[in-house]
């Protein structure tokens, strides 16, 4: 069974850096992409960043230049590291997979509160 297990949010200031973390339960390399998307409640959620299993990330229109996601296959760990946060960036981050073979991303984790206070 697939889990996926996010932490490092919290409350950041304006202008502060962050760093998720996702934890899988299984061998990353299952998965074809790897990402994080965001949602505010009432919102649609939006792509941050994905990765894919050979490294190549892509990002959010609204994400690109203070985000960056990684991984570390050895781990099974995908990372999303954000620099100089705004208000705006408040939202609830989620990771998910999605696996060889399918157009959707089947596995997400139950995602991480991230508020960034002015």
């Amino acid at each position: 069974q697939v889990h996926l297990v996010e932490y490092g949010g919290g409350l950041v200031q304006a202008g502060g850096s962050l760093r998720l973390s996702c934890a899988a339960s299984v061998d990353i390399d299952s998965f074809v992409l790897m990402g994080w998307f965001r949602q505010v409640p009432g919102n649609q959620r939006d792509l941050v960043a994905v990765i894919s299993a050979g490294g190549s990330a892509n990002y959010g229109h609204s994400t690109q230049g203070r985000f960056k996601i990684s991984r570390d296959n050895i781990k099974n760990m995908v990372y999303l590291d954000i620099d100089r946060l705004q208000p705006e960036d408040t939202s609830v981050y989620y990771c998910n997979a999605r696996p060889y073979g399918h157009h959707e991303f089947e596995y997400w984790g139950q995602g991480t509160q991230v508020t960034v206070s002015s």
